[in-house]
């Protein structure tokens, strides 16, 4: 004979203060994995939800990032004009663009300093991005002016990165004359003009070509010919491919910091719910002494017992989403490990 189901609930609520204790320990445990775990898919999710399959980034072989990459302008300009996959535009141009990438040291609004990533652009660059890129307040910065566009995510972290502000890059001030906004990571950097960059921030050479190639090329033959070209050996990648790699370093560390503090928050909370119970059980032993008495066999008493911990766990766990939820969406920002700059993103739940 089964013991009936509404005891077990009635039970519940006779120990409110048991039953609130174990819930709130489970529900913060579940609060603090999903927002780790909320972190870490907002930081992936910027880099791989973005970048775009026809276009590709041509850095120098042996290189993961820009940043560790470098391309002598001749071998730069071998690429550009030398690759037949590349694009033309209605002119008959290539749509390809030399860049340079540098973080510079700028001051939080709230203080503090970060690394901040500045890119050096050419006018075809916003040509090869399309609508991926897309200018939200005043205008791109002209050839060889001291002007900058910023990201978005810069304005309210950054300061000095608002319109009509200068900012100070190395030992040359240069003024702000846009905002434009990014579905990836561009979103946090500082863009100007690539000549006037690398004057600024005193580097002889770019640090990659992007492009944007012909509709039906094949990028694993086009990386496979350049790998070993004579003239310009270049390693390519497409622009998502090459996003979804920098998340690397820091996915893997928000992940482990998400299992690590799961694994002890979960197991405290596990042996706080078993002493609870336990508790709950040694005080209950003239509730099971009439329970034998009347006939219930010791089985169903103890799934009886048994559906109150998962009646507990349930309520925990859906207490534990529903505290966390406010925070998907929110803005905030960490240091990206490939590069060492700080990233502008949000939670994802």
């Amino acid at each position: 004979m089964l013991v009936p189901i509404n005891y077990s609930f009635r039970s519940l609520f006779v120990r409110r203060s048991a039953t609130l204790l174990t819930v709130f320990g489970i529900a913060a445990t579940v609060a603090v994995l999903a927002g780790v775990l909320a972190l870490q898919q907002g930081f992936v999710t910027l880099f791989s939800g973005s970048g775009r399959e026809d276009v590709v980034v041509f850095l120098r072989p042996g290189a993961n990032a820009e940043g560790e990459s470098q391309f002598a302008r001749d071998k730069a300009q071998i690429v550009v004009k030398g690759t037949p996959e590349i694009a033309l535009d209605d002119e008959g141009r290539p749509m390809a663009s030399m860049e340079c990438y540098l973080a510079v040291r700028l001051e939080r609004i709230g203080g503090g300093e970060t690394n901040v990533p500045v890119r050096g652009v050419e006018p075809m660059s916003y040509a090869v991005q399309g609508d991926h890129v897309r200018l939200v307040d005043g205008r791109w910065p002209q050839p060889g002016a001291d002007e900058v566009a910023v990201g978005a995510k810069l304005v309210d972290r950054i300061l000095n990165c608002r319109m009509g502000d200068v900012v100070q890059l190395n030992l040359s001030p240069m003024r702000v004359v846009g905002v434009f906004e990014s579905d990836g990571p561009y979103a946090s950097e500082i863009w100007g003009d690539n000549d006037r960059i690398l004057e600024a921030l005193e580097r002889p050479n770019p640090n990659r070509v992007i492009a944007r190639v012909a509709p039906g090329t094949d990028v694993a033959a086009l990386a496979e010919r350049l790998k070993s070209d004579p003239q310009a050996p270049a390693k390519v990648q497409t622009e998502r491919e090459y996003l979804t790699n920098q998340t690397g370093a820091l996915s893997s560390f928000l992940l482990f910091l998400g299992s690590f503090m799961a694994l002890v928050m979960g197991t405290a909370a596990v042996f706080t719910a078993t002493n609870t119970m336990l508790s709950a059980v040694s005080a209950r032993t003239h509730e099971i002494g009439i329970l034998l008495s009347v006939g219930y066999r010791p089985g169903p008493i103890f799934l009886a017992f048994l559906l109150e911990a998962l009646v507990l766990g349930l309520l925990g766990g859906v207490a534990g989403c529903l505290l966390v939820l406010p925070v998907n969406g929110i803005e905030t920002g960490t240091t990206n490990f490939n590069t060492f700059t700080e990233i502008g993103f949000a939670f994802r739940i």
